[in-house]
């Protein structure tokens, strides 16, 4: 999909977690949060994992991160299975993969001061003497739009942007070949989230950073991501490069998501996609189809029995696919 060397590979991936017993739901013995995904990310590109709550997106990342492991299938860095390195090939690990979290006033702790968080990589995959350790974190500061004398403060005497910042600033500076992005602007005021996004792109261009982005706003994704996957209750239903996807989008549950964001610009408008009733629980999936219950075009019985498998969009884009019964047809 990508002209870039292949850097992150995630085949057949799933998670299943035990479901608790219970009279109401006893179809299910696990909980199939991730089921079977595929997808890699390029060196210096951004892959968005996109969905409503619950829908695996979360999952993925904790898996990519080794906060998890998984049932079934592996993920890959650079060839090496992460969910057996150990030692010396984990502690590298830790250096090429960082994660920036969703929310600054809880990701950083309080009571450690600037300097001590940011090098908490080097400090535990390094060995750097402390004159080292302070210029790599000055450096690091400035890079991220702060200033190296913020250092010595404390995370509560910073803004919300400031102190993503400062979470960036501390998954930056072990010069990682990968960060997880955990919805990295949502919970920032509206007037900076840009900024954060225009710097994250900046940072990727100047080191060739990839970023494996988990959002629900599809502004921040047409924004940050040359790939998005679209995920259901733990399923890829569709995968395309962004702008394909944002003018082509062919599975019901994309253009329902679709319908449902805000428009680019006042005067755009779209027909309105109106899902059917609520997410159906993951301890009772229905059959065929996941997402048959909800679906306004459904066909019936076979997508109420017969699972869809991904397969191409048409003839102009091979990296464009869906699973929908309806592509048949089309």
């Amino acid at each position: 999909m990508n002209e870039h060397k292949q850097l992150i590979t995630v085949e057949n991936l799933k998670k299943y977690f035990p479901a608790s017993h219970s009279s109401f739901f006893k179809s299910s013995s696990v909980v199939k949060a991730v089921d079977g995904i595929d997808f890699s990310i390029s060196s210096g590109e951004t892959l968005a994992l996109v969905g409503e709550s619950g829908c695996g997106k979360t999952t993925t990342a904790r898996l990519a991160l080794r906060l998890d492991y998984p049932t079934h299938g592996r993920i890959t860095v650079n060839g090496v299975d992460i969910h057996t390195i150990k030692g010396s090939a984990l502690r590298e690990y830790r250096k090429k993969v960082q994660a920036v979290f969703q929310d600054p006033w809880s990701s950083l702790n309080p009571r450690i001061r600037v300097r001590d968080l940011i090098a908490e990589s080097l400090i535990m995959n390094e060995k750097l003497s402390k004159k080292e350790i302070t210029k790599h974190v000055e450096k690091v500061l400035d890079e991220v739009g702060l200033r190296p004398d913020y250092a010595r403060n404390f995370p509560h005497e910073f803004s919300g942007g400031q102190r993503q910042r400062i979470a960036i600033a501390s998954a930056l500076i072990s010069r990682p070949q990968i960060i997880i992005l955990d919805e990295p602007v949502s919970a920032l005021d509206v007037s900076i989230r840009s900024q954060i996004m225009n710097l994250l792109k900046e940072l990727q261009t100047q080191y060739g950073v990839s970023y494996l982005l988990v959002a629900h706003d599809l502004g921040t994704t047409r924004f940050m991501a040359d790939d998005i996957v679209v995920m259901y209750l733990g399923k890829i239903v569709e995968h395309a490069k962004t702008e394909e996807l944002f003018n082509n989008h062919r599975h019901p549950y994309t253009r329902a998501l679709f319908s449902a964001a805000l428009p680019s610009h006042p005067d755009d408008h779209s027909s309105e996609v109106l899902l059917q009733g609520e997410i159906p629980s993951p301890l009772n999936p229905p059959s065929g189809c996941l997402f048959h219950t909800r679906c306004n075009v459904k066909l019936g019985r076979r997508c109420e029995t017969e699972i869809p498998i991904l397969q191409s969009v048409g003839d102009q884009d091979a990296n464009h696919v869906a699973a929908c019964h309806r592509l048949d047809n089309d």
